[in-house]
């Protein structure tokens, strides 16, 4: 069975400060899949996604969307499309209360009462969130402003979630809690590609990944081969 390309990148350069920081990647995520791309600090993980989702500007090749080039459309543009993405930082409205920041997620839609269901949903999967509805987002720690911005970005019902370093500067046990997220909302259909430097916990999870080195694509192949990779075990696993 052939399964339906939501996103192709094809020869992406991207370049800022003068330094091409990418330098002529490809690669594809399928309906349905979980991709991860790895890479050590720098390899040009961070600067793809701004690139995808029109927060960087490309200097060549094609991004497309459900088959058509999404290449120079902003991000609202794309969240409208059903491209959603968590950027790294987080990024939450840190004077903005939790209910408020996932309301703000919801800001294409126009069905109160799916937008009040949702709000509902992740307070389930995000049980902190709920304890906390009414506090502001920038006196949480950083696990639980993760949940939020996690939260906010499937509030947008996305097809495609884009995941950048979900798991940085976090404790292991939040850690484990972001990866079970993770994992749940793959589960329940969304298509899901994860950045991540915690390659171990990241290809653990994924159908396929991606290895990026100095802003090239250097492996590709299911998740469990990269995992078990001796290359990939000896960078990125400390073996």
């Amino acid at each position: 069975m052939t399964t339906k390309t939501l996103l192709k990148v094809t020869g992406l350069k991207v370049s800022y400060g003068g330094i091409q920081a990418v330098k002529g990647v490809d690669f594809e995520v399928h309906e349905g899949e979980l991709v991860s791309l790895i890479g050590s600090n720098g390899a040009g993980k961070t600067t793809t996604m701004k690139a995808i989702t029109g927060t960087l500007p490309i200097a060549a090749g094609d991004i497309e969307y459900l088959g058509k080039s999404i290449r120079g459309q902003g991000p609202w543009d794309l969240v409208k499309q059903g491209l959603a993405m968590v950027p790294e930082g987080r990024g939450v409205f840190t004077r903005m209360t939790i209910v408020e920041n996932l309301q703000m997620g919801a800001y294409i839609r126009t069905d109160k009462a799916g937008i009040v269901e949702d709000i509902d949903k992740m307070f389930a999967i995000f049980p902190r969130l709920k304890e906390r509805r009414d506090q502001l987002a920038g006196t949480m720690s950083g696990g639980e402003q993760q949940m939020l911005a996690m939260g906010r970005a499937l509030m947008s019902r996305p097809k495609v979630l884009l995941l950048d370093e979900p798991s940085m500067g976090l404790s292991p046990i939040m850690v484990d809690k972001i990866f079970e997220v993770v994992r749940d909302v793959f589960s329940q259909g969304v298509t899901v590609l994860l950045v991540e430097q915690n390659a171990s916990r990241a290809l653990a999870i994924a159908n396929r990944g991606y290895v990026m080195e100095s802003g090239l694509i250097s492996m590709t192949g299911p998740g469990q081969d990269l995992l078990n990779d001796p290359k990939v075990r000896a960078a990125y696993l400390g073996e």
